[in-house]
């Protein structure tokens, strides 16, 4: 399903984005050595619930995962990248932290990721890594405007992370949201210019780069959510929501850094 939304869903849209924006711009500034996994996750439940906001991931159940998630927020540490479930772990100096958040408020759905390091240490390669991602993620907001095509935004970001690279994985990508969380179309990290679907403003896209350090390939943990490198490398992951106007893209998750 791929839906267009009118100019009453926008605003609504925008409302989920500066919602997921500040949730996630909160969960980092609270994210220090010590901080346990497990309390992100209450945070991020009690700030969706203060806002009368509502969790795409807690009841989620696709046919890939163990579900349902069970989880208001994706936790992903160091070697661990997509879908990774809070677990009683407390964060170390130096950890990779990525942060991936759904939520949906009055109806509409947005998706924002952010990738950042815990602590003192910051080992050049993840600040690298972390960079790259966002990097493509500019590179494929920008290629997204009213009569372009899927894979231009595809080709955009595999651009930018293969010069810087990495190995690029095309079973999870990004995707339309609306009034769910994953709808058609699929966006892969890498794709050739002028193939697909045809962008038209009202369309919804939540774009999200992310890598891993030297694989392609993706391990599953034994909770049957959360998706490592196959290698125990490090990864990153960035994600906003846009929406396709008259005009190009506007970005409807993006935070402002404290």
């Amino acid at each position: 399903m791929i839906e267009i939304l009118n100019a009453s869903e926008l605003a609504r849209a925008k409302e989920a984005g500066a919602l997921v924006a500040n949730i996630l711009q909160t969960v980092k500034s609270r994210s220090t050595v010590g901080t346990n996994l497990l309390e992100i996750n209450q945070w991020t439940k009690e700030m969706i619930a203060e806002a009368g906001g509502v969790s795409c991931y807690v009841d989620y159940e696709p046919p890939f995962g163990r579900g349902p998630f069970g989880a208001y927020i994706c936790t992903s540490v160091n070697d661990a990248v997509l879908h990774g479930l809070p677990h009683d772990y407390s964060l170390a100096d130096g950890d990779l932290l990525s942060l991936d958040l759904a939520v949906s408020q009055r109806g509409i759905v947005a998706d924002s990721a952010i990738s950042f390091i815990v602590g003192e240490s910051k080992p050049a390669e993840s600040v690298a890594m972390i960079d790259a991602t966002e990097r493509a993620l500019t590179a494929g907001i920008a290629a997204a405007r009213p009569g372009a095509r899927i894979g231009d935004i595809s080709a955009a970001i595999g651009s930018v992370l293969s010069a810087a690279g990495y190995p690029i994985n095309t079973e999870f990508g990004g995707h339309g949201v609306g009034s769910t969380m994953h709808q058609d179309p699929h966006v892969a990290n890498t794709g050739r210019p002028g193939r697909g679907y045809v962008l038209r403003p009202g369309l919804l896209l939540a774009l999200e780069p992310w890598v891993m350090a030297d694989t392609a390939e993706l391990a599953v943990d034994a909770d049957g959510w959360t998706l490592r490198s196959a290698t125990g490398c490090r990864t990153a992951h960035s994600e906003h929501t846009i929406a396709i106007t008259d005009d190009g893209a506007e970005i409807l998750t993006l935070r402002q850094e404290t």
